[in-house]
């Protein structure tokens, strides 16, 4: 069977994958101020950051359109797979929903899973890769269905940013009791539940030290890791997600080992120097 895996562009893609007709990315919006871009492959992480420092509002972000959603559907593949960021942070998975009911409505009947990650960035990449893995298997729509939810309910996703100033403003961090002072320099190690809402695990004193912390954590959590892939990614930070990726390889084997750099929406929320981890 043909099919088709459709994100959000809260999701990265590796290089090889970007041009690669199975997939498709569905942008969200930026914005800034006055400043207002798409997410998608025109996206300057140096402009935007540039101007996320320089501005005293608080970047926002708007989700795709039903009919964006929709038009992505609207190709010759039979089965069609559709990751969104967490439902807890965006409006992207209710617009994939409607854009699903507004398909059948228009042109009839077709295999649409969508899938609220319950994460961000790299959560939405091993899902989508997933995907790809039980589609060539030869696994049928209902099946992968299945297995993806529960591929879903199973990864976890950890963080460490340089600055949680995004999270706070934009009402992500609810569900945090407290954050300390940011002039001590103590870096929260935050996590995601199972239902997408985001916790705080642990706290260091500076961010080689918090870093070292998550990896303790995530290798504490991890099972079976030499049957995963471990998806680390970096916003404006190589050399550091480059490092953390040693620390992880001293304490575990992995099956691969994926290092990106954020796309707009991951940027916006990771800020300049943040990590996000997903295994």
């Amino acid at each position: 069977m043909s099919y088709k895996i459709v994100i959000d562009s809260c999701g990265e893609l590796p290089e090889e994958l970007k041009k690669d007709s199975r997939f498709e990315i569905v942008p969200l919006r930026l914005e800034v101020g006055n400043y207002q871009i798409e997410d998608d492959e025109n996206f300057n992480q140096r402009e935007f950051l540039e101007h996320v420092a320089g501005s005293s509002a608080c970047p926002k972000s708007s989700c795709p359109s039903p009919e964006k959603y929709m038009d992505a559907y609207n190709v010759e593949a039979e089965h069609i797979y559709v990751v969104t960021l967490s439902g807890k942070l965006s409006g992207s998975f209710n617009s994939a929903m409607l854009g699903k009911n507004l398909f059948h409505d228009k042109y009839g009947d077709k295999k649409i899973c969508v899938i609220d990650s319950c994460s961000a960035s790299g959560g939405e990449t091993r899902i989508a890769l997933k995907a790809v893995e039980l589609e060539e298997a030869g696994f049928t729509f209902e099946e992968i269905e299945e297995k993806l939810n529960q591929f879903r309910n199973e990864q976890r996703t950890y963080f460490v940013l340089d600055n949680l100033e995004t999270l706070r403003k934009n009402g992500r961090l609810t569900g945090v009791k407290a954050l300390v002072a940011s002039t001590l320099n103590i870096k929260p190690v935050m996590g995601a539940t199972s239902e997408g809402s985001i916790l705080q695990l642990s706290q260091a004193i500076g961010i080689k030290k918090a870093l070292a912390k998550m990896a303790e954590i995530v290798s504490k959590d991890v099972k079976n890791s030499e049957e995963k892939i471990l998806v680390i990614t970096h916003c404006n930070c190589a050399q550091r997600a480059e490092n953390f990726k040693n620390m992880m390889l001293d304490h575990k084997k992995f099956k691969d080992v994926l290092i990106m750099d954020t796309a707009g929406i991951s940027s916006m929320y990771a800020n300049d120097g943040g990590i996000i981890v997903t295994v």
